[in-house]
């Protein structure tokens, strides 16, 4: 009598993907923590990451497309942490001020998180000399995030709360670019304190009221 052996279940390839796409995610971003973006190469991802740079190849074409993705999935995560609430926009509660106060403390937590900082700083900065990625990485990471700010105000203005004649994309500068500099340049230091005046000074103005 012959025995078949018993049938031994196959191995989930789409589980072993997704691990081996999360630890090149990793890879990337703690290698361009690191060594900045120029020094960072496909051949040391794949090696951090533990896979084939075939592997990588056949996902991504660039250690850039590697890199965007890498942060965009972070920054989901982020999102996701946050509440559903903050995941597709910035939630309307009748109160403009105190919306953009909320998101903009999720902003400092995120700018001040190690997980975001070193990538954050080495992509921006890669993004300075390098036009191509620097637009790549605004419309990728950036538009959306200034869309939704864009949309909140449009929500204000519809409200009454916002004058008529107001550009929510000029408005959104206000209180987005100057923590922007204050980070990159490190002109001073970011914080709820620093974030919550940067909206009231945007939303009241200068002068006496």
């Amino acid at each position: 009598m012959s025995l078949k052996k018993s049938a031994q279940p196959a191995p989930d390839s789409t589980r072993r993907s997704e691990r081996s796409r999360r630890a090149i995610y990793d890879a990337a971003l703690t290698l361009v923590a690191e060594v900045g973006y120029p020094k960072t190469t496909i051949e040391g991802i794949a090696a951090r990451a533990g896979v084939g740079k075939q592997t990588i190849y056949r996902w991504w074409s660039s250690k850039a497309d590697v890199l965007l993705e890498a942060f965009l999935d972070l920054s989901e995560q982020a999102s996701r942490d946050a509440g559903p609430e903050y995941e597709f926009a910035i939630p309307d509660t009748g109160d403009l001020a105190a919306d953009l106060k909320a998101v903009l403390r999720l902003t400092v937590d995120q700018l001040r998180d190690p997980r975001f900082e070193g990538p954050s700083r080495a992509l921006a900065a890669e993004g300075v000399v390098d036009e191509q990625l620097g637009r790549i990485a605004v419309a990728k990471l950036l538009e959306p995030s200034l869309q939704m700010y864009a949309d909140r105000v449009r929500s204000a203005q519809e409200a009454g709360q916002v004058r008529p004649d107001v550009d929510p994309r000029i408005a959104l500068e206000l209180w987005v670019s100057p923590l922007a500099q204050r980070w990159l340049q490190y002109t001073g230091p970011i914080s709820y304190e620093y974030t919550d005046t940067l909206v009231d000074y945007a939303l009241h103005g200068l002068a006496p009221r």
